[in-house]
């Protein structure tokens, strides 16, 4: 099939500021000054950091882009399609203002009639000088923004919340412009799941009482377009593979094609049925524990997809065993291809409105619009992927803690108008807020949390037993510290953290607070570790750092690990966030450049598929909890292994596990063992025996999960060296094995490769034990060179390539 003709595919564009107001029409503008060089399409944010150019709030002038075309000889009619303007927008064409939008997430379609040449310009006013048109105050003040008339404004919280350091307001055509010659022939072919049977839904216009065939495999279906040119049919194609979250199965994605007249589309279809029980997932009718994280875009700046980058980043999403990614309502809605990927990958998307925080007016306009985002949304996102569409991010929680009651707070957009414009998808289900279903909102023990006790609140790592959470779609925000090489790349050193301006700029604070989330972090250092953070940095910067990345691993592993159990009752834990905006200590649990950091690897070995938690249960020891979420039966086995200080095994035991698919197994250490040996010295009869204990998970292809425990809790004396070594071997496949090893219990043992992404790290290693582990190369990385280290050790090793002296 011949794409239609884009007359703006090899357009040059240009990019003007001027001051709020002083330029009425396009033809003022060769008075108005320098005009860059623009790239569309993007945001002037982009444009400015390509060009060298700082920049201060963006909302503060008019920006215009503005190109000129030549029109083929034949064509008259146009439609200018323009996907997404960020915000107060004017659509120019040949000097006459053509449309206007006040959406940044509407797309909008422009026809004209065209001749020779054809002028288009792009103008965004002001966003600031718009704010100070007198509108109705909320019943509440948000306070994530100082503009409260923000709620007015259908755009991104971006650059305008403080929260989000290292993005400026994004103004400008973000979404793709295109301008097509005029075709009335538009479809869409989804598929889903009804009453058990594989359906497929077409939906579209086209010539009137015109034939559509559809092919699905090897099947052929007829359906017509009505007298005017409708074309909405449900055709039930029978029995088809279904489309599952990676975790649990295979994202099984269908060809088809539709032909109507000469247009021949195609696209891939998704089977899955999916609906909320409470606050649990089930897709196919199978319970799923959805685990993943806040998704921030990629670059916050130019808020464009480099297709590569986006695939690495969900792939990367897929190898940590994460099968959910939330896009927040103070973001942005993310691309057709994003959906595209996701759908391919079986990673599942909650999707929230663009709301947070404010209250959302009760004017038929403003719903209208909301409602018009929304029927976009779902026209990008036409894949099995879409799973949860929420109301908002914390529009139900900022008036509750600010002491209304529900009949003060009632917010019928929420309740009833969004819920209503998508009945027409019961395949998505919605939820009209987080957090929300509680008695209140900000109650965490049922409904939709954002669970900060372990985090922003201080409580003990043991609140996540007593909250009772049923499902987090925020949690375990804290600032994260990337990893060394970063750290020095950046910042020069460890040096400034925790005090130097550059630094604190990056680190997360709520606005008006007094503290901020690196104060989080460091009293989790205090409180677990027994140490004071500020002596530590004052004297050791880097270990400084080390221990707030092995506090957040234990919070990390300490929640995700109890809330994944089968008896938490908790559905889902997705932390806040995946990625950083900027470089920085930010809330990621990877870098700017998506650089796994410390946490993301403790986050990875309780998410995967088929894996076995440890947790202290007190006087009944170590409980072991196999879970396998595979689609298929898993056989294996189970070993427990208790070592002495000296690395001596002194209690070893192994047991058979078999498991159905998407199933779990509880047990206990002393079980698998088949005595009682008072592992964790609970009961204190003596002195303690253990120094750690290690627990493997074998198949049939050999080791499927390893971990080691620590019996004494807390940080563990610094050595001068725990024998640690590392052996570098390369691989067939352009990878390499990393044996890493030591002598003494290494704690928190951290890979650090240059140019290579370790399989795992950050995790213990029992005494005179190795692990081998996985290293990938980036970038022109061809053979390791790099470190191992621990933070009970003062050496480090220098990793060494097998067969070279």
């Amino acid at each position: 099939m011949t794409e239609p003709l884009d007359l703006l595919a090899d357009a040059r564009w240009n990019l003007r500021g001027t001051a709020p107001g002083a330029v009425e029409g396009p033809d003022q503008l060769i008075d108005s000054g320098e005009a860059r060089d623009a790239v569309v399409p993007g945001t002037v944010g982009g444009v400015l950091r390509a060009a060298g150019v700082s920049y201060d709030d963006l909302d503060d002038q008019d920006w215009w882009f503005d190109t000129v075309v030549t029109v083929p000889d034949g064509v008259e009619s146009v439609r200018l399609h323009l996907d997404g303007l960020a915000t107060m927008s004017e659509v120019w064409i040949d000097g006459r203002l053509s449309a206007t939008s006040e959406s940044m997430f509407v797309p909008l379609v422009v026809s004209a009639q065209v001749s020779g040449t054809m002028s288009i310009a792009l103008c965004f006013r002001s966003l600031n000088r718009a704010l100070k048109k007198r509108r109705p105050r909320g019943r509440w003040r948000s306070s994530m923004v100082s503009a409260q008339g923000l709620r007015w404004i259908r755009t991104s919280m971006l650059g305008r919340a403080p929260v989000f350091t290292g993005a400026p307001a994004p103004v400008g055509p973000w979404r793709a412009v295109r301008c097509l010659p005029v075709d009335d022939t538009v479809l869409a072919v989804r598929g889903s799941v009804v009453d058990d049977t594989c359906v497929v839904h077409v939906v579209g216009s086209g010539p009137p009482n015109a034939p559509v065939r559809i092919t699905l495999g090897d099947s052929r279906f007829d359906v017509v377009s009505d007298a005017d040119g409708r074309i909405d049919h449900t055709i039930d194609v029978g029995r088809r593979q279904r489309w599952w979250p990676h975790t649990h199965g295979t994202p099984v994605l269908h060809p088809v094609t539709a032909t109507v007249g000469t247009r021949v589309i195609e696209s891939l279809v998704g089977f899955r049925s999916g609906e909320l029980r409470g606050t649990t997932l089930h897709v196919n009718g199978v319970p799923i524990f959805c685990r993943g994280g806040c998704w921030v875009p990629l670059d916050p700046v130019s808020l464009q997809n480099d297709p590569q980058q986006l695939r690495d980043t969900l792939q990367s999403v897929v190898d940590a065993g994460l099968n959910m990614v939330r896009i927040t309502g103070t973001m942005v809605y993310e691309s057709a291809q994003f959906h595209s990927l996701c759908a391919e990958l079986g990673i599942m998307v909650w999707q929230d409105v663009m709301l947070a925080t404010v209250d959302p007016p009760e004017d038929e306009d403003f719903h209208a619009s909301v409602v018009a985002e929304v029927r976009s949304l779902l026209d990008t996102a036409v894949g099995p992927s879409l799973m949860v569409l929420s109301g908002g991010s914390e529009t139900y929680q900022q008036p509750t803690m600010l002491g209304l009651g529900a009949d003060e707070s009632r917010m019928p957009l929420l309740d009833s108008v969004i819920p209503e414009s998508i009945r027409d998808r019961p395949d998505i289900a919605y939820v009209p807020s987080t957090p929300s279903g509680g008695d209140l909102a900000t109650h965490v023990g049922s409904g939709f949390a954002h669970y900060f006790g372990v985090g922003g609140y201080l409580r003990p790592l043991s609140d996540v037993r007593t909250a009772r959470v049923r499902f987090a779609a925020e949690c375990l925000a804290f600032s994260v510290p990337p990893e060394r090489r970063i750290v020095d790349t950046v910042f020069g050193s460890a040096h400034p953290a925790g005090h130097d301006p550059r630094w604190k700029a990056t680190v997360p604070r709520d606005r008006g607070s007094s503290w901020d989330f690196e104060d989080v972090r460091d009293h989790y250092v205090r409180t677990l570790f027994g140490v004071e953070p500020s002596l530590v940095r004052r004297d050791d910067p880097e270990r400084y750092l080390d221990l707030g990345r092995a506090a957040v691993c234990e919070a990390v592993t300490h929640t995700m690990g109890y809330w994944r159990r089968p008896d938490s009752e908790c559905g889902g834990a997705l932390v806040l966030t995946l990625r950083d905006l900027e470089p920085g200590a930010g809330w990621g649990f990877t870098d700017s450049d998506g650089g796994p950091k410390a946490p993301w690897f403790a986050l990875a070995r309780a998410a995967a598929p088929t894996t076995v938690l440890v947790s202290d249960e007190g006087m009944d020891g170590l409980r072991l909890d196999v879970l396998h979420d595979g689609a298929e039966p898993f056989s294996g086995t189970l070993t427990v292994r208790a070592y002495l200080r000296t690395g001596v095994v002194a209690a070893e035991g192994s047991r058979a596990i078999e498991l159905d698919a998407h199933s779990a197994v509880a047990t206990t250490a002393d079980g698998v063992v088949g005595r009682f040996t008072d592992m964790t010295h609970a009961h204190r009869f003596g002195a303690r025996t253990f120094d750690s204990v290690g627990v493997e998970l074998a198949g049939d292809d050999g080791v499927v999960t390893e971990t080691v425990v620590l019996t004494e809790s807390g940080l563990l004396p610094l050595q001068n060296s725990v024998g640690l070594s590392a052996v570098a071997t390369a691989n067939d496949d352009g990878r390499w094995t990393l044996t890493v090893s030591c002598t003494d219990t290494a704690q928190y043992v951290c890979v650090d490769v240059d140019g290579f992404r370790p399989s795992d790290s950050w995790f213990h290693l029992a005494p005179g034990t190795s692990r081998a582990l996985t290293l990938l190369p980036h970038a022109t990385a061809t053979t390791p060179r790099g470190h191992v280290r621990a933070v009970n050790s003062i050496a480090r090793a220098t990793v060494t390539v097998s067969g070279q002296a």
